[in-house]
């Protein structure tokens, strides 16, 4: 288990059709450090946006994607993506407002 601050646990949100989509339903998309645990992700949440309440996160472990220049392979760095899932009584997250 990583030894991460919460303000180092997520990285970006992600902003897709997809994940806008999500946002009716109180699930917010995010890119997150490798090696960050689910709880280390909630406390992360609960800390940088005031007033929200975790239900749930789902996590997901992306490869990376082979890419060639010329003759040389290689590959992207891998990534992790989470889905929280706030409560009913929660408050929305701010920077997915007016999206």
């Amino acid at each position: 288990m990583a030894n991460l601050k919460y303000y180092d646990v997520i990285l970006e949100p992600v902003i897709t059709e997809s994940s806008m989509a999500l946002m009716a339903e109180k699930k917010y998309v995010f890119l997150v450090h490798p090696d960050a645990t689910k709880n280390q992700i909630r406390e992360a949440v609960e800390k940088l946006f005031e007033g929200t309440k975790v239900e749930k996160v789902n996590t997901m472990n992306l490869q990376g994607k082979t890419r060639r220049r010329g003759y040389t392979f290689g590959k992207t760095a891998k990534k992790k993506k989470a889905i929280v899932q706030l409560t009913e009584e929660s408050a929305d997250i701010e920077i997915f407002t007016g999206l």
